[in-house]
């Protein structure tokens, strides 16, 4: 009598364990390349700096 909702509970506590963990991998994978995007251009423009100043400086 107490088999079917105890079942029940059991599965949607996995179920929904299994949603958060499938939530934070895709969250953690979306930050990372949001990241190396914006990484990646902070150096560009960083470089782009450096040599300006540098012909600058020789000149």
């Amino acid at each position: 009598m107490v088999f079917w909702p105890a079942l029940s509970l059991i599965g949607f506590l996995v179920l929904t364990a299994l949603v958060i963990a499938m939530g934070t991998q895709s969250t953690a994978r979306y930050e990372a390349e949001k990241r190396a995007a914006s990484g990646a251009r902070g150096r560009h423009a960083t470089g782009e700096h450096r040599s300006k100043l540098s012909a600058n400086a020789v000149s």
